[in-house]
């Protein structure tokens, strides 16, 4: 019997984030009152040292854990932008925190948690490794969710994301079963070897296996018809949580998701482009149409997560033509403007008083022009105007697609994209030509918020009008996966 090497340089980043959150529930111990506020900086201190280690780990492509977990290029990209969407929400946090009475020693070690399961699910190479990393991450988030104990919204929000992430992880675990059935194994390796050397019963076995990883996958991801729980449980939970959800757990899904489909499920590509293609075409449309009808601001920006999970999923399918690289360069992209975005709705609001209605926002724009600019950029970014990161992610990704020949599917994507500007500008107009909207606290009054704002809206211009190098690092990832 050979015993399988342990490199733990291959967990290294993970084991950092897990070593921060158990420093974290072991300082809060010691804390009280405002000081709670250096909890936050721990983690935030943790979390850049979690993303420089995985830097060092760029020209590393090792596998370890029996094949079960690998350092390569696609995990240290996925594992800096988590750290960033882990840096940036903590920031936001530390002064979201006091206008909730949240526990703050509680909240920040579980989203450090929750960012060592993301780091897991993109460096998972192993079907049991990827499912214990979801749980890791779904648990951490579940508690999350409902840990604004004293709002009802909140309660119910984590009942609903529990409840339906426990009917998707099902879904999951029968995929994974199948297609051990089909393989004898649960390597991503091994499954591709397998399923290339297939018999019929094999690969319909295989193929059923897919469609209910798809499933499983596509509810984190937040994918058209397993979208259902997000406009709830976004506006449930507390807004920072939202943040995490909106990018750290659809990047996450993505992450095992295109490292699933284009490695141990690479012989069955005629058969799950398809599917990919239906479901992308799906969610960009519905998310949009509904996004229309919202007049609370969380549902909106629910909704346009939904859609922007569909222009995501067409990367997949031009995975062959640039597409992969297209939706790593678009998940930094989305990141940067979803966390903005949700920041503005953060200093909108203020204790008792959330100021979630569109309405709201009528005349923000003339009494805190740097707010109501700051909004405007992560908006219009959104929309893909011009030049604007979200216009650049969106150019790779229908580029990609017209190269892969589904013209069609870049045309649904490019009119479901001009759908969007409706309501998007719909919130500016409400800023810039309308008045009678919520009173705000000045914005100086929240430091570390508005520092979070102002690193998004920065990264969300220089990204936007100097694309090309994030987009060679994002290309250089996934021809990692190309390569096996």
């Amino acid at each position: 019997m050979t015993v399988p090497s342990i490199s733990w340089v291959v967990a290294l980043p993970a084991i950092l984030a897990t070593l921060t959150g158990l420093l974290v529930l072991l300082a809060d111990l010691g804390m009280e009152g405002p000081d709670r506020d250096a909890l936050g900086w721990l983690g935030i201190l943790g979390l850049a040292v979690t993303a420089a280690a995985s830097a060092v780990l760029w020209n590393t492509h090792t596998t370890s854990f029996a094949g079960g977990l690998t350092a390569d290029r696609y995990a240290v990209f996925f594992n800096v932008l988590f750290c960033l969407a882990g840096i940036l929400t903590l920031l936001q946090s530390m002064n979201y925190l006091q206008t909730t009475d949240i526990h703050g020693g509680d909240y920040y070690s579980l989203t450090v948690f929750a960012i060592a399961g993301m780091m897991l699910m993109a460096a998972a190479t192993d079907f049991i490794v990827a499912f214990l990393a979801l749980e890791i991450l779904s648990i951490a988030v579940y508690a999350l969710a409902g840990i604004w104990r004293t709002e009802p919204r909140s309660n119910e929000a984590a009942l609903k994301y529990f409840l339906m992430g426990a009917f998707a992880t099902g879904f999951l675990l029968f995929g994974i079963a199948l297609l051990y059935g089909a393989s004898g194994t649960t390597t991503f390796a091994g499954i591709h070897t397998a399923l290339q050397a297939e018999t019929r019963p094999v690969r319909t076995l295989a193929v059923a296996g897919m469609a209910l990883l798809v499933v499983g996958f596509g509810f984190k991801a937040a994918a058209v018809p397993f979208h259902l729980w997000t406009p709830d449980v976004y506006e449930g939970a507390p807004t920072s949580v939202t943040v995490l959800m909106a990018v750290g757990v659809k990047a996450a899904a993505f992450a095992a998701l295109g490292r699933v489909l284009t490695t141990a499920l690479e012989p069955l590509l005629p058969d799950w482009q398809g599917l990919v293609w239906i479901a992308a075409a799906l969610t960009m449309t519905v998310g949009n149409v509904l996004a229309l009808l919202q007049e609370n601001i969380k549902r909106m920006l629910a909704y346009s997560s939904i859609a922007h999970a569909g222009y995501l999923l067409i990367g997949l399918v031009a995975v062959r033509e640039g597409g992969g690289a297209a939706m790593l360069f678009y998940l930094v992209a989305y990141a940067l403007m979803n966390i903005g975005a949700f920041g503005v709705v953060m200093l909108v609001g203020k204790r008792g008083e959330p100021n979630e209605r569109i309405q709201d926002y009528a005349g923000l724009g003339f009494r805190h022009p740097a707010l109501g600019a700051a909004m405007a950029i992560f908006l219009l970014s959104l929309a893909g105007i011009p030049p604007l990161v979200g216009f650049a992610g969106k150019f790779y990704l229908f580029s990609a697609a017209v190269r892969a020949g589904f013209v069609g599917l870049a045309v649904i994507g490019v009119l479901n994209s001009v759908l969007s500007v409706y309501y998007y500008v719909g919130v500016l107009v409400k800023m810039y030509m309308a008045e009678g909207g919520a009173e705000i606290e000045a914005p100086s009054t929240r430091p570390h918020l508005v520092t979070a704002l102002l690193l998004a809206a920065v990264g969300t211009v220089l990204l936007g009008v100097f694309p090309s190098w994030a987009y060679e690092l994002a290309r250089q990832s996934f021809l990692v996966l190309r390569a096996h």
